[in-house]
């Protein structure tokens, strides 16, 4: 591997991460299955995100 996909590699690892732990902490708070919404976060992204903002926590309905 060059040097230049090394520092991609490490910057994608470092988004899943933070994307992981947010899910994580806040699926917990909201008592949501937070294990699930952590390992999903770890996989992929940004899709778990924004299933989790827009289906679950239905952050763009209107009040």
């Amino acid at each position: 591997m060059t040097s230049e996909e090394l520092i991609l590699l490490f910057f994608v690892a470092i988004i899943l991460v933070i994307q992981s732990t947010w899910l994580f902490l806040d699926a917990r708070k909201r008592g949501h299955n937070y294990w699930l919404w952590g390992i999903v976060g770890l996989i992929q992204a940004p899709m778990p995100t924004l299933f989790y903002l827009i289906f679950v926590r239905k952050a763009f309905r209107r009040k």
